[in-house]
């Protein structure tokens, strides 16, 4: 195959592969295929409310058609599947969704074609997990009548500096024939360039450490945090005092969500215990940050406790519910960490968030989030999302929500320091 025969489908218009593919939809036909009705409906309006794109970047890729048809699939021949991988209650690998896209890819593979994953995955999925299904269900041999490509996404939600096509691209094939082709198709739209891994699992690994490496870094910030606060220290202030050095790290403390930081360690440490070894820094890592949601309002007890604030039967209002700041997506956010600790003290809890879908909120966390907070109604507030909708309100404007008395605790270094009650 040429590079000028390729029909290009996208399996997944989420936040991965709608930029994708309004990005080729400018240069080539390319078919965006998803499950969801309501997305595809949603799309052909020209609206996206991942926010990832804009109206006019939609109506610029004119190139670009959706559809929820199988049989639309048909007149592809290159099919780039970008699906969630996520984990299940038991921090365990799900790719249920990964399995799922390529029966259907199976189903309408032809000999010739070339499959492309950018789901995140662990070292081996491609080749080990997902290429028996694509052959199951087209009865054709892979690296024979087939070949499968390896490009990991690094799309950062809500980030409108590093876009799809300013990001490095990582690419790969299952032949040094396809690598190139792979490759050369990337190029067409990537204006940051690409980097050839040798294999498809070294692409895997690549992107899988990727977070991996972010997640153990939070997790050190989050140590120092727990030990400066028993030592009466502003962590704040220590990081900004050792950040005048020029290559110490700008990390922070925090809640560590998403569906990439709080996600991909447990991939690789899956993978790494199938085969008899038992990661003990990573998991150590996790396990940190997974834990700081409890953390955090223990503190808030503590604090309310010595105002002797009532806890039981408190009011409690918890800015923000997304991931991350000015960004609507909801997925594998520990701010519900916060919130069911503080319904196991059987206080009653508020979600202010202005980003985030009400219907998914309710949907995935049984959340429904306020519109508004009423004035002087709240015994403790935690502002959990640096949203810039909270930032500018300032410590004033946040503090009306409060009682006379009442506790305010930023997890996210929103007001300086002596603005609020607690900080992590």
């Amino acid at each position: 195959m040429q590079l000028q025969d390729i029909k290009l489908a996208i399996l997944g218009l989420g936040y991965v592969g709608l930029p994708l593919a309004v990005e080729f939809g400018q240069k080539r036909s390319v078919i965006g295929f998803d499950i969801n009705q309501r997305r595809i409906h949603e799309l052909q309006d020209g609206n996206d409310l991942t926010l990832e794109t804009t109206p006019e970047e939609l109506a610029a890729a004119k190139k670009l058609t959706y559809t929820t048809n199988l049989d639309d699939l048909r007149a592809c021949n290159c099919y780039i599947v970008t699906v969630p991988t996520p984990i299940d209650e038991h921090k365990r690998p799900d790719l249920t969704p990964l399995i799922k896209a390529s029966e259907t890819v199976g189903k309408v593979l032809t000999s010739g074609d070339i499959i492309i994953y950018e789901s995140t995955v662990y070292p081996g999925c491609t080749e080990e997990d997902c290429v028996p299904v694509l052959e199951k269900h087209s009865g054709l041999k892979f690296n024979q009548d087939f070949y499968c490509g390896y490009s990991p996404e690094r799309i950062n939600p809500g980030d409108k500096e590093h876009r799809v096509t300013t990001i490095k691209k990582v690419t790969s094939g299952s032949t040094p024939e396809i690598a190139d082709l792979v490759d050369t198709l990337y190029n067409e739209i990537i204006t940051a360039g690409t980097h050839k891994a040798e294999s498809i699992k070294v692409a895997e690994a690549a992107k899988v450490i990727e977070n991996t490496q972010r997640d153990l870094n939070i997790a050190l910030m989050n140590e120092l945090a727990l030990i400066f606060n028993k030592l009466g220290i502003d962590t704040e202030a220590v990081l900004k005092a050792a950040g005048s050095k020029w290559n110490f790290l700008p990390f922070r403390p925090g809640l560590v969500g998403g569906h990439c930081i709080g996600v991909d360690p447990y991939y690789l440490t899956h993978k790494a215990q199938s085969i008899g070894y038992h990661p003990e820094i990573i998991l150590a890592g996790r396990r940190l940050n997974d834990s700081m949601g409890t953390y955090a309002v223990a503190q808030l007890v503590k604090a309310m406790t010595k105002r002797r604030i009532q806890v039981e039967g408190a009011k409690v209002l918890v800015m923000g519910l997304t991931f991350k700041e000015n960004c609507p997506d909801l997925r594998n956010t520990r701010v519900v960490d916060i919130v069911k600790e503080l319904q196991d003290y059987n206080c009653e809890v508020d979600v202010y968030e202005p980003w985030g879908d009400v219907v998914e909120a309710q949907r995935e966390y049984g959340i429904i989030p306020i519109t508004e907070p009423n004035p002087d109604t709240y015994d403790s507030i935690i502002l959990a999302v640096a949203h810039h909708q909270f930032k500018q309100m300032g410590a004033a404007g946040i503090r009306k929500f409060g009682k006379p008395e009442h506790v305010l605790y930023d997890l996210k270094y929103v007001l300086k320091a002596d603005e609020s009650d607690l900080r992590l």
